[in-house]
């Protein structure tokens, strides 16, 4: 009997998930496909590599605009009514694309589709996040990231089934976004309870732990820029569509296969030294592209490159939860992504700079830098910071980087979440 009623509940929860997973795939398909045709485009259209890099600042910080500001939209009209709004404004922010001159109202519309897609996410994290059990989260985390990793990479190859230029894809892509209000709409169930919507504390983030908010915003700086100037880097050097697909999702698939080992790793040492062997890879990956000189050399350098950078934002945020206290939680999930969100407004515009001034190799030698950088930083704080005793610290999770609803659903927290009483 309890067999029965166990595959009972596990059949119900597989039926409410179904319309929220077909969801999320066309939404993140739609987006990572999006943000690799808007740098090509650009670039057939162009459009200096500046403005190519503001294209994507711009869409950063569209980002942030709606990690702020979706809580109180979906308090007001419901998870339903905002996904379905936001994910129209997707689509007709692609659709402008086509009418649009290139330039300017480009950047409008990438702000836009920023904020759209923050706030698509953050209905579909939150929504899954109330759907969770304790027994059922570590799944539906899974299958998500599962989602998320097939939806983007398999995305990126409809860019040279469609091409960069015409309408066709500019029309998949709205097909996409509308797609996605199909199962939500038809959803059983009503609308969970919404999200607090709270101020953003940005120095919670540093008083909680420097290394963690430098280290996002660095990442934000590095892999904000790749998203962006990565296909450019790519069409720069002579490479195809077909190619310049398979470069991004190359990038993708490593930083998934080394997400694990990194989480593995991190959970027995000091998070810090993970950090820096980390880092130092993803540094000397970059190094290795700079001065790649075939199609083999730069597939093995941006497959470690993913591999090593990818799993940055994860662990980062990983030891920022070693050191936050009950209740902080909440903000230290902001915080990482206004964190990340800054650094990749940033990062875009300087790596179109430097590459349109010292040509493409000073792209790949700008985000080596960084991660040196970073590497001194974590360990300069080092010899000021004990590391977190091995019983003390929280389990590494593979996070995504969406919206901060995904952190809480990774951390077992729901929307009624309070601080623990003072001891």
């Amino acid at each position: 009997m309890t067999q029965i009623v166990q595959s009972a509940r596990e059949t119900s929860l597989a039926g409410r998930l179904a319309p929220l997973l077909i969801a999320a795939a066309c939404l993140l398909a739609a987006n990572g496909l999006a943000m690799t045709m808007i740098a090509v485009r650009a670039k057939v259209e162009g459009l200096p590599d500046g403005l190519i890099g503001l294209l994507g600042s711009l869409y950063y910080a569209g980002l942030i605009s709606g990690v702020l500001f979706t809580p109180y939209l979906i308090a007001r009209a419901g998870h339903i009514r905002v996904f379905a709004a936001l994910a129209s404004v997707s689509a007709i922010a692609v659709l402008a694309i086509a009418f649009a001159p290139a330039g300017w109202p480009w950047m409008l519309a990438r702000f836009v589709s920023g904020a759209a897609f923050c706030g698509t996410a953050m209905v579909l994290e939150s929504w899954l996040n109330s759907m969770a059990s304790n027994a059922s989260r570590g799944r539906i985390l899974s299958i998500y990231r599962i989602v998320d990793l097939g939806a983007v990479m398999g995305g990126q190859f409809m860019l040279p089934a469609f091409g960069a230029t015409g309408t066709d894809i500019l029309m998949v892509l709205a097909v996409l976004f509308c797609f996605a209000v199909v199962p939500i709409s038809l959803a059983r169930g009503g609308n969970p309870p919404a999200p607090p919507a709270k101020i953003v504390n940005p120095l919670m983030l540093w008083r909680v732990s420097p290394v963690a908010m430098v280290g996002i915003f660095t990442i934000g700086l590095t892999n904000g820029a790749f998203r962006m100037i990565g296909p450019i880097y790519a069409e720069s050097i002579g490479l195809g569509l077909e190619t310049v697909a398979a470069f991004i999702a190359i990038w993708v698939f490593a930083g998934a296969i080394f997400q694990y080992p990194a989480g593995w790793v991190s959970d027995r040492l000091d998070r810090r030294l993970v950090l820096i062997v980390f880092t130092i890879g993803a540094g000397l990956a970059c190094l290795f592209i700079s001065r790649s000189v075939s199609q083999a050399d730069l597939f093995v350098g941006v497959f470690f490159f993913g591999g090593f950078a990818l799993p940055l934002y994860s662990l980062s945020a990983a030891h920022a939860n070693d050191h936050a206290q009950p209740g902080q939680f909440i903000d230290i999930a902001a915080g990482t992504m206004l964190a990340f969100g800054v650094g990749a407004m940033i990062g875009p515009f300087v790596a179109s700079l430097l590459m349109g001034s010292f040509g493409p190799a000073a792209f790949f030698v700008y985000t080596a830098t960084l991660h040196l950088m970073l590497v001194l930083f974590i360990v300069i704080r080092m010899f000021r910071r004990e590391a977190v005793p091995a019983d003390q610290r929280r389990r590494f999770v593979w996070l995504l980087r969406t919206s901060p609803m995904i952190n809480r659903l990774a951390r077992s927290e729901k929307t009624d979440e309070k601080p623990a009483p003072p001891k």
